[in-house]
């Protein structure tokens, strides 16, 4: 990396949606959301709550804007948690196993919104182990072992014509569960 790069700035322009949410359970939803807009970009109040709302409603908890955090079922967080990030107007999101702590029941509201945002040409970088998901909103498919790359392609390429033999195995053992 250029030691000229200004990593606060390059961060500032990334949203990330961990698999644990990571919301402040002191706060409700609207506060969880314009924290960010307000105290990092210098936003005023009013237009940070304006967009926070525009983002509750486009991931469907804008009922929900005034509620404790601690209230919400874990689909709910996770949207949160989405609107959250949207909330910085990032470039890219960054989504770390966003299903993998949900119940089977809240799993499609969330990839829903993930996949209402991969058609709108947001550019994001998922960890999953979701593999139809992956096959329908991927245009590229990255499959990393032990920390390594192990294969790159597009979803048809990786999940039904993979080359490399660890990715065989894992896809193996996934169509096995």
């Amino acid at each position: 990396m250029d030691p000229k790069t200004n990593l606060e700035q390059l961060r500032m322009q990334m949203g990330m949606v961990f698999q644990s949410f990571n919301l402040f359970n002191n706060k409700n939803v609207l506060d969880n959301c314009t924290m960010g807009p307000i105290r990092l970009l210098g936003m005023e109040k009013a237009e940070a709550e304006a967009k926070a709302l525009a983002f509750l409603s486009k991931v469907g908890m804008l009922e929900f804007s005034l509620a404790n955090v601690n209230q919400l079922s874990g689909g709910q967080k996770q949207r949160v948690a989405i609107a959250r990030a949207l909330t910085m107007s990032p470039k890219i999101m960054l989504f770390d196993e966003p299903t993998s702590a949900l119940d089977p029941e809240m799993v499609g509201e969330v990839l829903t919104v993930i996949k209402n945002l991969a058609n709108e040409g947001m550019t994001m970088v998922i960890v999953t182990h979701e593999m139809a998901f992956a096959k329908e909103v991927s245009d590229r498919i990255v499959f990393m072992d032990q920390g390594v790359i192990a294969e790159i392609g597009t979803p048809e390429e990786i999940l039904i014509n993979p080359k490399e033999e660890r990715t065989k195995a894992f896809l193996r053992r996934y169509t096995e569960d």
